[in-house]
């Protein structure tokens, strides 16, 4: 009979390359119950909130003292998530959280690269005396953390969640309230699996969830289909009136002032997605998404085939992320970083137009 127990372990340790040593200093590390702090970035997103809430069940099932820590606000169609109730908000709770930061023996850190990505609380992290342990499938992790288990070719940091507790011998600790978070990191990394899931473990993993008793019809409708009126709208006016398409260049990009969000009620996650709507488009390989903030221009960049938004940003933005999918920083009015950001592209045209004729054959 197939072990699938079995067959997860020895594939998720072959495939994905968990430093052995690190894997096995963290088991040392969890042997004894500890006062543990899981950590995410800044702006938090599906994956972020999905491996730590799927983490904090775990640890906490298996004794530890467990809190997790969330830099701002979770957007609204993430807030029904299990466990989400129990995390503390940096920006509405400092104090509390500066002391999680210091008592801490273990602070996990997850789906960031660099200390820098939670933002609020950088230095407060970079100080605390707990040890940090990075689990992350994002390129290039700075060399801050005690014990490193990143992975790069993978969906999204949830799936090495489930990976890492299935690595530890406790994947039948599994349960609903796990898995779910598991699948919405998953689910929302990937665009609901239409990008960065080419893997035979990832739709095993999926496959594993069911099993397990995760409902992911319901999940994607609690995350997809409940929208309010005013961020369709915002929806509609992004498209119809913000979207600008630089057929020349492959490129597409959707840009909104503090002014135009405020027309629609902005709320934190009301513009998750809009820049694949752009990058949707026939023959564009490269979109962005620029929208103003109180002193600076946040950016999200998507592309398609082999063209790197990573390098992108990382080269003109302070900013970085996967090959397909980077964010970054301008700190120019609106009006100057969207011409910097045209004036750039004849730049990577070759690339861009070469990045769209690959994707549309294959």
């Amino acid at each position: 009979m197939f072990n699938y127990q079995q067959h997860s372990l020895n594939f998720s340790i072959n495939l994905y390359r968990f430093n052995k040593h690190n894997l096995s200093e963290v088991k040392r590390l969890l042997t004894d119950k500890k006062k543990i702090l899981i950590t995410t970035h800044y702006n938090p997103d599906g994956d972020a909130i999905g491996s730590s809430l799927a983490l904090y069940h775990y640890l906490k099932a298996k004794g530890n003292d467990v809190e997790t820590l969330i830099p701002n606000d979770v957007p609204q169609f993430l807030q029904w998530m299990p466990g989400i109730e129990d995390a503390t908000i940096y920006y509405h709770h400092a104090k509390k959280a500066d002391k999680l930061l210091k008592e801490a023996e273990i602070i996990f850190c997850l789906d960031y690269n660099a200390f820098s990505r939670v933002n609020l609380f950088e230095k407060q992290l970079a100080a605390a005396p707990g040890i940090k342990i990075l689990i992350d499938h994002h390129p290039e992790p700075e060399n801050q953390f005690d014990h490193m288990l990143s992975v790069i070719p993978v969906s999204s940091t949830a799936e090495l969640i489930y990976d890492f507790i299935s690595a530890l011998g406790d994947g039948d600790m599994i349960n609903v309230d796990m898995g779910t978070n598991i699948y919405v990191g998953m689910m929302t990394d990937t665009g609901s699996f239409s990008y960065a899931s080419n893997y035979p473990y990832t739709l095993e993993t999926v496959a594993d969830l069911i099993k397990k008793g995760v409902d992911t019809e319901l999940i994607h409708r609690l995350v997809y289909d409940t929208y309010s009126e005013n961020r369709m709208r915002l929806l509609g006016y992004c498209l119809s009136e913000k979207l600008v398409v630089l057929n020349e260049f492959s490129t597409a990009y959707i840009s909104l002032t503090k002014e135009d969000m405020a027309k629609f009620s902005f709320q934190p996650g009301d513009t998750e997605g809009v820049v694949n709507f752009a990058l949707s488009i026939k023959n564009i390989s490269f979109a962005a998404f620029f929208t103003e903030k109180k002193e600076s221009v946040r950016i999200s960049f998507r592309s398609k085939s082999d063209f790197s938004v990573n390098e992108f940003a990382k080269a003109h933005y302070g900013g970085g992320g996967h090959k397909n999918a980077a964010g970054g920083d301008s700190s120019l009015s609106m009006e100057e970083t969207l011409k910097q950001f045209t004036e750039l592209l004849p730049l990577y045209k070759d690339a861009l137009v070469s990045a769209a004729q690959k994707s549309s054959i294959l």
